[in-house]
Order: C-alpha cells, then structure tokens, then sequence
C-alpha cells in the first residue's frame, strides 16, 4: 500500500468554507457596493488608521474567488505623488485565501492578532511573507439577517498590543459602518 507523504500544515493552510459567498456577492451588488473604490468607504480607513495608529486600514469585501478593498489607507501611497515605499504597499485586490478577513468572516467576530506568528494556522498565510503583515485587528460587517457582507481591519508589519482597548475599537467602528451601510443602503453617492 503505497500513501503520500504526511503534510502537517495542509490543515493550516485550508481557507474557511464560505458557503454564503454567492449570497453575499448578490447582497454586495444590490447594495452597490464592493466592486470599486469608495471615497466614503476610504475616508473610513484613515479614521480607522489613524484610533489604532496603524500604518494600513481596509475596508473589505469578500467575493467568491478574491478580497476587494473599497476602502483603503496605506501609509506607503501618497495621493498626490503615488507610492512612497516601493517595498511597501498593498493593492485594492487580494486573492481570498490571502490575508485574515476571510477568518473574520468565517467566524461573524472580530479577531486580534497581536502577532500573528504566534498562531500556527495565520503564520503560514501568505501576506506574512509577501506584505510582512505582522499583526492585524479585524471585525465583520454585517447585514440585517446576520450574514457578512464584508470587514474592516488595521494592520501593522509589528506585533501590536491590540488588547481589550483594540477590540472594543474596532467593533465599535465595525458598528458605525454598518449601520451607515445598511441605514443608506450603501454609501453615500
């Protein structure tokens, strides 16, 4: 009887299922959000990056095969001259499998990683080698019937000591935009 060989992390690496995703992007479409930028959407990330005083803030959408960032802050891009840091930056687009929004998403509740290294299951996720994502701090974006449209999450390339203060933070922001998203079916146009 011949077998492969064993591979401890293939269940580190495994993506959530995400049997909502059609509905979402549907829910995502009506709403007429996710597919673009969003100057309001943006706006929010700075506010975001600025209470955590972090160096990057998203705010995310998840289809079925990527991650959209409708709202983003990146404090290697200057809008005026582009990118400040050419080792730096993210982009608006992330493959699903990428990042830690998918988990948030997955599990309907935030998540503080002070340092995501310390956890087998996010060490292994590919931003931390290829953006250097160190630590990160997410919360759910929720419709009226509990399915999650979205995230929105800070980011650091340094363990951070999110703690209680953090994640009180980012629900409460988490709130604030849902209840925008959801009060005005979208944003603002």
């Amino acid at each position: 009887m011949s077998s492969a060989p064993l591979d401890p992390t293939a269940r580190l690496l495994l993506t959530p299922q995400d049997t909502e995703a059609p509905q979402r992007v549907a829910r995502l479409r009506e709403l007429g959000i996710g597919e673009r930028p969003a100057p309001e959407f943006d706006a929010f990330a700075r506010e975001l990056a600025r209470a955590t005083d972090a160096p990057f803030a998203m705010v995310n959408f998840i289809g079925e095969e990527q991650q959209f960032f409708s709202g983003l802050y990146d404090s290697t891009v200057d809008p005026e001259k582009g990118q400040v840091d050419p080792g730096g930056g993210v982009g608006r687009v992330m493959a699903r499998d990428h990042g830690f929004c998918v988990h948030v998403v997955a599990r309907r509740s935030a998540l503080v990683l002070e340092d995501v290294r310390d956890f087998a299951r996010f060490a292994v996720n590919p931003v931390v080698d290829e953006v250097g994502i160190t630590s990160y701090l997410g919360a759910p974006l929720l419709d009226h019937s509990g399915m999650p449209l979205g995230t929105i999450c800070a980011i650091d390339q340094r363990p951070r000591p999110w703690g209680q203060q953090g994640l009180r933070l980012i629900k409460t922001m988490a709130a604030q935009l849902q209840e925008e998203i959801l009060r005005t079916d979208g944003p603002r146009r």
